[in-house]
């Protein structure tokens, strides 16, 4: 019970996977003519556009690839075939590593393609026409992070001056292999040194009206964060003189909308939502408002057009009102974040080490 309540917990959102990868036993060998076996096939992690980890997890719940074996020596076929290679088709974007952590291979591009278990060798004179069996192991798949958390907010909801009140610092812009994406990365800086990252992409939803998307490229770094934290203006927004005016509760749905259409397991990821600009006139009253619309959003979702409603409503982990430029609220929202992201770490190791422990007892009973 508990195994599924942490994946439950976890949501759909998948960001590292563990697979079983095996190459493909040789072929036997021929003694009395010398014939020599087929080597085994070989396991690669391919990267492919349009795919994601969760597809692979969907596909193959068993989460095993197997590569063919190779043929034996006949008096027919003298050398065996090879076996045939294996691929597992990955998104662009992912670190390959064994399962205690080393990397063996980055795919940055479409088409990068990383070996991951080799095939056993055909019998042969060296090997008295013995084969040998393919490598066998676990590997895992991590989607790379540019951040532990993604701002998620319209233009003029103060996301670049909320970052520069929690980081300290100016925050830094970044450049990654894998994307041509550039967001600017702020640094959160603990009493006990430990650092929490969040990035925040400038500019690329400027002008962009609420019913045109913001842009695929805003929402692909926004896969690549572990939580997301949102960011809304207490008083509500209007883009442009033509646009309606929509107040915070719209605003929290239109973004949920925007990452719900883009896909859909994002909404399924740990958030956080920040109202900020408490310093304006009437904000505690807006506040309240906003705190009973989210505590009911089924209630007030008439205030939303038909196709801008969300089909799930977002649960916040910690709705915290903060106003970047007096500081008010930001110390708060610091240990917020902490907290929510120790909670998810917590969990993780759990799952990690039940889903060993489960590997373990299941090997025992094969054994058996």
């Amino acid at each position: 019970v508990l195994h599924n309540s942490i994946l439950l917990y976890y949501g759909n959102f998948v960001d590292n996977l563990r697979l079983y990868v095996r190459g493909g036993s040789g072929g036997m060998g021929l003694p009395r003519l010398g014939g020599q076996g087929g080597n085994g096939g070989d396991v690669w992690v391919v990267a492919m556009k349009n795919t994601t980890l969760k597809r692979i997890k969907d596909k193959y719940p068993q989460k095993r690839f197997v590569a063919g074996a190779g043929a034996n020596s006949s008096v027919r076929a003298l050398k065996g075939e090879t076996g045939k290679d294996k691929e597992v088709h990955a998104p662009v974007g992912i670190t390959v590593t064994t399962d205690d952590g080393r990397t063996i291979g980055d795919l940055n591009a479409d088409g990068d393609r990383v070996l991951v278990a080799r095939g056993g060798s055909g019998g042969s004179l060296h090997s008295g026409f013995e084969p040998s069996k393919g490598q066998a192991r676990h590997i895992r798949l991590d989607l790379k992070l540019i951040a532990d958390l993604g701002l998620v907010g319209f233009p003029n909801a103060g996301k670049s001056s909320l970052l520069t009140a929690l980081s300290n610092a100016t925050p830094q812009i970044a450049n990654y292999a894998f994307t041509t994406l550039k967001p600017e990365i702020g640094k959160l800086m603990y009493q006990d040194y430990k650092q929490i990252s969040v990035a925040d992409l400038p500019g690329l939803i400027e002008g962009a009206h609420m019913n045109k998307g913001m842009g695929h490229k805003f929402l692909k770094h926004v896969e690549r964060t572990k939580q997301l934290l949102f960011v809304v203006d207490v008083c509500g927004f209007q883009l442009a003189s033509k646009t309606q005016f929509r107040s915070a509760f719209e605003a929290v749905q239109l973004l949920t909308k925007e990452l719900e259409l883009y896909k859909e397991e994002l909404v399924s990821k740990p958030a956080l939502l920040v109202v900020n600009k408490m310093d304006l006139p009437d904000a505690e009253d807006k506040l309240e408002e906003l705190q009973e619309q989210l505590e009911n959003p089924e209630e007030f979702s008439d205030l939303l057009p038909a196709d801008m409603i969300p089909k799930n409503y977002l649960t916040f982990r910690h709705v915290v009102p903060v106003s970047a430029i007096t500081g008010f609220g930001i110390n708060h929202l610091k240990s917020c974040i902490r907290q929510s992201l120790d909670e998810d770490a917590a969990a993780e190791t759990k799952a990690v080490h039940l889903e060993k422990l489960q590997a373990l007892t299941n090997n025992s009973h094969q054994r058996q």
